[in-house]
């Protein structure tokens, strides 16, 4: 291309698009990694600006885009190591999220241990679906390592001796629930609500099915304290599905309006 595509502006609508082109069918453009990030950029722009023109060069923004992505995660750029500091600010806000729903819950008191209806599978699928599936699972990572060492982030406290919690299981299914739901709300090329709420119902299943095994196989076989596969059922299932279903319907429906707000930040 000319010397100056450098300077090249996301409102110079044909260059801009030429060069997407050429980036996107040039590997050595692709090896060249100090100019991603403009490219990432270009890309962004053009896609917001385009988003409502339904024409041929609209058309060219989106396929340029896609076949970016496609090679730059090919080419393992956005399967870094390390995160990014906007990366990192993002799983930490999202794990900070996922705490503070500890905090707003209706206490059950049924035997042998207390159950908790919280708001932390609404935060836990969001993150999945704003973040993806490896930063979503990030985020909740982060949110379980900090009650592990002791600080009392979870619904009944924090420390290790949680691990031996029957409930434990939960908090496990929302480092699951998060991933599904990130990974297949990103299956088609365009956000979809009635993919998101497929993706969020899957979630819910995996955390759930955490949950109760969990339950069961620490009250039986760890802390010797017997419990029958209906009263898991009755406990870790029928009393707070429900509400659950209700809030990650919500969290499918927010994520359809957000997501694209944070991938253009």
């Amino acid at each position: 291309p000319p010397a100056n595509w450098y300077n090249w502006k996301s409102s110079d609508s044909e260059q801009l698009i030429w060069l997407l082109y050429f980036f996107t069918e040039s590997d050595a453009f692709l090896k060249n990694y100090t100019t991603i990030p403009f490219l990432g950029k270009c890309l962004q722009e053009s896609l917001t600006e385009f988003s409502q023109m339904e024409n041929v060069l609209a058309l060219k923004a989106q396929a340029c885009y896609t076949v970016f992505r496609k090679k730059e995660e090919e080419k393992g750029m956005t399967k870094t190591k390390a995160l990014s500091v906007r990366e990192t600010a993002l799983c930490g806000l999202f794990a900070a999220l996922t705490a503070a729903g500890a905090f707003i819950r209706i206490d059950l008191p049924v035997q042998p241990f207390p159950m908790h209806f919280t708001l932390q599978i609404f935060f836990a699928l969001l993150s999945g679906f704003i973040l993806g599936p490896r930063l979503g699972a990030v985020s909740v990572g982060i949110y379980l390592a900090v009650g592990l060492v002791g600080i009392p982030v979870f619904a009944a406290g924090g420390g290790p001796a949680y691990l031996i919690r029957p409930t434990f299981g939960f908090l496990l299914g929302f480092l699951f629930a998060a991933w599904l739901a990130g990974k297949i709300s990103r299956m088609g090329r365009r956000t979809s609500l009635a993919r998101n709420i497929c993706a969020a119902v899957v979630g819910m299943g995996a955390y759930y099915l955490s949950g109760i095994l969990y339950f069961y196989f620490i009250s039986n076989y760890v802390i010797s304290m017997p419990v029958t596969w209906a009263l898991v059922l009755v406990n870790c299932f029928i009393l707070t599905a429900a509400g659950d279903l209700v809030l990650s319907i919500l969290a499918a429906m927010l994520a359809v309006r957000l997501r694209a707000a944070v991938d253009f930040m």
